[in-house]
């Protein structure tokens, strides 16, 4: 069918006021906003100011109240446990409303912070829920961060009371938590008054009475049945901080608000995702994400939808097929993932052989977002699995899709390598360094028009200057995004790289981002990344790092000629693409992303340190032996 999509952002473009007032609708509000927008009020202004509503409220009691309450709202499947529990609405409104009743025994108040530090169980989720109920601020930390990284969040946020559990499963292993979060209490200014620790039976905690450690089992088992109403609280109230991944020193806490974040992301579940209440959307991320928190959390429930929290990884619980499994054993409608999820599994399962032994007919569509999504990837998805691979852009701070193509609006054409058009709310543009626009097809500085939408950040935890500094100064008048790219003649975005991962040949600005797109072509690429490295007669030259599909048995020094001939053939010999090292495994934050920015350091001999979100470290040591071979490299600093 014809999209859309095209009247209903001209609809947002002719009066923004009144779409928004329009999608706002849809949420119950326990006093109207007195404006939809008010341009004086914080940053850059604020949405839907004098409204009162209660996330938690829309997210789960109405739909209770409504009838719904045997709908499943959960399906926690483990393939660490093997074990499939299901929440429906109502079990879990009893859940969130117990946990509700110990923070407020333990004093927490509307207001307060709640750090969680937790693996990806239920008793997560409904802590941050309860939360949401009772007008506190959470503050989710992903499992298995370092202890002074926790620390630096613990003093930031000033939390009041921590939850956590004793450990998390990984393939292989065993992450106990308990250690680290007692490490970043001795290390942190900012002390907690109590601990909740969720124990697990692969692995149980000491827990010390004196200092407020308490068994979350058994204190919410204590409060069971206690009726704990929602808090109203102001639209512009805050729901959430959340410390983008990788932070270090002065931690940076995006700031989500209550009102515009739930309208923006109940708008997305129809318009852009297609999804209907009632059925099954699995997010496949990590709560200590915004994609988790987006899109495991709060989007499917204001919806009314299932929302599958899964405890594994793509590959090797047990194998490539595990996706495949989840999709077919729950009847999952919509599917949301990193692109280098898919990697991986195409890495162990280069031909979709495992995706031959599951129905996955009840499957609409895959969306990817998080990283780049090359074209291969896409083109593999689509053919495995017979559904639309959609890619959409967003990020931390903007909390939901900045441009997307729309399913639930009718999908227009696809062009590989483009997440397609803004979101209304989204006027992207692409300025020069010098805030200039720049001609259509011309790479530059994605940026977005002010003022953000509803859902967007709102400012960082306590800091509104620093937000202003990072995000505002630059480009007056829009919001920075750090992605460089470019706006075609018919308006498709291209995102190519970040910013810092533009580099300059020879005066030439090349995108790192469109040479990894020719590398990833070669039939023997399973995933790659390609960083700019210091180079006396050009300033930089590009450095591709190619990890192979498994079953590539052929020379690899052949291969690195052939993608080297590849990138130079189709983006030209100013490209100077030359250097290729083959490597076993690219350096990654546990949520998928390369870790490009300390490659390049270690490529041009800078100080670096060895990143807190890191998912296995000994990636980077082989990077630094096979870049010191190659004449780059220093050894990481303490």
């Amino acid at each position: 069918m014809q999209s859309r999509y095209f009247d209903v952002y001209a609809a947002w473009q002719k009066d923004p006021q009144a779409f928004w007032a329009k999608a706002a609708e849809a949420i119950d509000w326990f006093r109207q906003p007195d404006s939809v927008f008010d341009a004086s009020q914080g940053v850059y202004g604020r949405w839907f100011v004098g409204g009162e509503t209660n996330t938690c409220y829309n997210c789960l009691d109405r739909h209770v109240a409504a009838g719904l309450g045997n709908r499943p709202a959960f399906i926690h499947d483990s393939a660490m446990t093997g074990m499939v529990r299901t929440f429906t609405y109502a079990e879990t409104l009893a859940e969130v409303k117990a946990i509700a009743a110990v923070m407020l025994d333990l004093g927490v108040a509307s207001g307060d912070r709640v750090l969680i530090y937790m693996p990806m169980v239920p008793e997560a989720i409904f802590s941050m829920l309860a939360c949401a109920r009772i007008g506190a601020v959470h503050s989710v930390v992903f499992g298995g961060f370092s202890a002074q990284e926790l620390a630096a969040r613990m003093n930031d946020s000033e939390a009041k009371l921590i939850i956590s559990a004793s450990c998390g499963l990984e393939p292989g292993r065993t992450v106990a938590y308990k250690p680290l979060l007692d490490q970043a209490i001795e290390l942190a200014r900012a002390k907690p008054q109590h601990c909740l620790i969720l124990q697990r039976e692969q692995l149980q905690a000491e827990l010390r009475p004196e200092r407020g450690e308490l068994d979350l089992a058994e204190t919410v088992d204590a409060k069971r049945g206690e009726e704990i109403e929602c808090v109203p609280v102001k639209a512009t109230d805050p729901l959430y901080i959340l410390y983008t991944s990788g932070t270090t020193g002065q931690p940076k806490g995006i700031v989500r608000d209550n009102g515009g974040h739930m309208v923006a992301l109940h708008w997305s579940m129809e318009n852009i995702f297609g999804v209907k209440p009632g059925e099954v959307f699995w997010t496949a991320s990590d709560i200590g994400w915004v994609v988790g928190h987006s899109y495991i959390v709060y989007a499917p429930l204001l919806a009314g939808n299932t929302s599958v929290i899964f405890e594994g990884k793509p590959v090797g619980t047990p194998d490539a097929g595990t996706f495949w499994r989840v999709v077919s054993q729950h009847d999952v409608k919509v599917l949301f993932t990193a692109p280098t999820a898919f990697r991986a599994i195409r890495r162990d399962d280069p031909d979709g052989a495992l995706v031959e032994n599951y129905d996955l007919l009840g499957l609409r569509v895959l969306f990817l977002a998080g990283e780049r999504a090359d074209t291969e990837t896409l083109k593999w998805a689509e053919q495995k699995l017979k559904v639309p691979a959609i890619d959409h852009w967003w990020q931390t701070e903007t909390g939901w899709p900045i441009a997307a193509n729309t399913l639930g609006l009718g999908l227009m054409p696809f062009r590989y390598g483009s997440p397609t058009r803004p979101m209304p709310g989204y006027a992207v543009e692409v300025l020069d360094d010098a805030g200039h626009a720049v001609p259509a097809g011309t790479l530059g500085n994605l940026v977005i028009k002010l003022p953000l939408p509803p859902g967007c950040l709102v400012t960082f935890w306590q800091a509104d200057e620093r937000f202003r500094e990072a995000c505002l100064v630059e480009f007056p008048g829009y919001y920075k995004t750090a992605d460089a790219g470019i706006i075609d003649e018919d308006g498709y975005i291209f995102v190519m790289a970040r910013t810092d991962d533009i580099i300059n040949c020879a005066g030439h600005r090349l995108s790192t981002g469109s040479m990894e797109e020719v590398c990833a072509r070669h039939p023997d690429v399973a995933e790659c990344a390609v960083i700019g490295v210091k180079d006396a007669v050009k300033g930089q030259i590009p450095c591709g790092f190619l990890v192979l599909k498994n079953n590539v048995s052929r020379e690899t020094e052949m291969i690195g000629k052939e993608v080297s001939a590849l990138v130079r053939s189709e983006i030209g010999p100013v490209a100077a693409f030359k250097t290729v090292i083959i490597v076993p495994k690219l350096p990654k934050t546990r949520s998928g992303k390369i870790l490009r920015g300390t490659m390049q350091k270690i490529a041009d001999d800078l100080p670096w340190k060895m990143p807190a979100t890191i998912e296995d470290p000994s990636t980077l040591e082989v990077i630094e032996t096979l870049l010191r071979k190659s004449g780059y490299a220093q050894s990481a600093l303490p």
